[in-house]
């Protein structure tokens, strides 16, 4: 779990330093620029991770997990190679435009930076995560070095290419990892076009996620001030541990999950584990909150004042959101396909409180109305939790029982 969480923190800390970086040595113009093109890569990212990561962890059995793992790398290197490709050629040859020659040499990098980022999944489900740490790790060594000796001004386009380029170490460290403990495994990488695949769900609840989030400060942006609007990020972002905790929940828990037995053993666990981050919360906030004026102000400048008076609407949404992700990582084991309706409906819940509480109290209800959105979400996802423990293993359709052959997330079984 440590090495979980450690990796989380590299791979995020690097994208802080690698963004601060080119902040530094670009123009205002060139930072734009390669920001844009960094914004489409996570999303990217972030549709690779739900198709493809997700999935993995959920698989079962040594010699399943083996052969889902060497498939879930020749299908991130096939489809990122097909998609960069067509990135490279459209954008270059058609499109004008320095963000359309920077979306072009992203499409060059592209099947080095995702199938780099696609083994740390592998890792996970092998349960092997000290691996994703050291790729991990060589991907920091390597890439804040090659951006930084860069000359000053240097063109988005020249800094995208160094970017993907110093992948290439790190890639090179997590496949040599990876492959003794893939070889001689069938990769079958129809699996993950096959209708029924989990990952397509996954997908979509990512969407509406990430949507529903942009689509959130795109409508405090027309109603309120641009100051609201600052406040809010500037919260969000002092609670970046938070999100690093959280996401290694999300994507190295189903492997340790999984060794526990029984269903009302799962539950048990992530319930010790929700009240656990929660408290983690709770006191990060505390922290905050005695934290220092000029101290705050170093950290988000003339931003710190707003954003300090939301810390505790903002540190309740995250206590919610520890209880919602244990939840939902509980969902994820049991019952995958559960999790895709609640996601679509309190996510867009989320921004309608969010709006009504600033027509209300301003930027202050709007940060409650996040939290009310979040705790309702959390809520919604342990009844279903306690109706599935109720139904009992055998009327669960997502999960086999002790004794049955493992259900594969790449299953072409359609929805039941």
């Amino acid at each position: 779990m440590a090495a979980s969480v450690a990796d989380q923190g590299v791979a995020a800390f690097t994208n802080i330093i690698v963004l601060v970086v080119a902040a530094r040595l670009s123009s205002a113009a060139g930072f734009a620029v390669f920001s844009m093109v960094y914004m489409v890569f996570t999303v990217l990212l972030g549709i690779n991770v739900s198709y493809v990561g997700q999935a993995l962890v959920l698989e079962r059995g040594t010699a399943r997990v083996r052969a889902a793992c060497r498939s879930a790398a020749v299908f991130t290197a096939l489809a990122s190679t097909a998609i960069g490709l067509a990135m490279a050629a459209g954008l270059g040859m058609f499109a004008r435009g320095a963000t359309a020659h920077g979306l072009a040499v992203l499409g060059l990098v592209l099947p080095v930076v995702l199938t780099q980022d696609g083994l740390r999944y592998c890792f996970s489900a092998l349960r092997l995560p000290h691996y994703a740490l050291a790729g991990d790790t060589v991907r920091l060594l390597v890439a804040v070095p090659a951006l930084a000796v860069q000359p000053h001004g240097a063109g988005p386009e020249r800094l995208v290419a160094v970017w993907g380029v110093s992948a290439v170490p790190a890639l090179l460290v997590a496949g040599a990892l990876l492959w003794p403990r893939v070889r001689g495994a069938r990769a079958d990488v129809r699996a993950y076009v096959r209708r029924g695949h989990l990952g397509r769900r996954f997908v979509v609840e990512f969407g509406v996620g990430n949507a529903t989030s942009q689509l959130a400060v795109v409508g405090l942006g027309l109603f309120a001030a641009p100051l609201a609007v600052g406040a809010l990020r500037g919260a969000t972002t002092l609670f970046g541990p938070m999100n690093v905790l959280f996401n290694s929940a999300t994507a190295f828990g189903p492997p340790l999950l999984n060794r526990v037995r029984g269903t009302a053993g799962k539950v048990r666990a992530t319930a010790v584990l929700a009240v656990a981050l929660a408290w983690v919360a709770a006191l990060w906030t505390l922290v905050l909150m005695l934290l220092p004026a000029h101290a705050g102000r170093q950290l988000l400048g003339d931003t710190w004042a707003a954003s300090a008076a939301l810390l505790a609407a903002s540190g309740s949404q995250y206590a919610a959101i520890a209880l919602g992700t244990s939840a939902l990582l509980t969902l994820r084991v049991l019952r995958p396909r559960a999790t895709l309706p609640i996601q679509v409906v309190f996510s867009l819940l989320s921004v309608a409180f969010m709006l009504a509480g600033y027509r209300v109290d301003g930027v202050y209800g709007a940060a409650w109305g996040l939290f009310a959105g979040s705790a309702l979400k959390a809520l919604a996802l342990w009844l279903r939790i306690a109706s599935v423990r109720r139904a009992g293993p055998a009327a669960d359709d997502d999960v086999p029982g002790e004794d049955a052959e493992p259900v594969s997330a790449g299953s072409s079984a359609g929805p039941r």
